[in-house]
């Protein structure tokens, strides 16, 4: 299944974290927090026209935003581009 954004939308996939400290201490799954670095997967038209982000880029977003869903086992986040704060280079 391929999702499509319609509009000012993107679909990004998190970025996982690593599971250990710098120190060596493991990071049980409840103690980490989810992270807020994704790569664009997806850039609906109004997005590509703009040209400020493409699918590709690692970006960070609001905290409390987008929707999640799940297609093909893998889970993406739908969200405006106005939620993303920065491109990270």
């Amino acid at each position: 299944m391929t999702i499509k954004p319609l509009g000012d939308r993107v679909v990004i996939k998190k970025v996982e974290k690593e599971e250990t400290t710098k120190s060596g201490i493991v990071l049980p799954n409840s103690a980490k927090e989810e992270p807020k670095i994704a790569e664009i997967i997806a850039v609906g038209p109004k997005v590509e026209e703009k040209g400020e982000i493409k699918v590709g880029d690692r970006v960070i977003f609001s905290k409390f935003s987008g929707t999640e869903v799940e297609a093909d086992g893998e889970e993406y986040t739908i969200l405006k581009s106005i939620d993303i704060l920065a491109v990270v280079e």
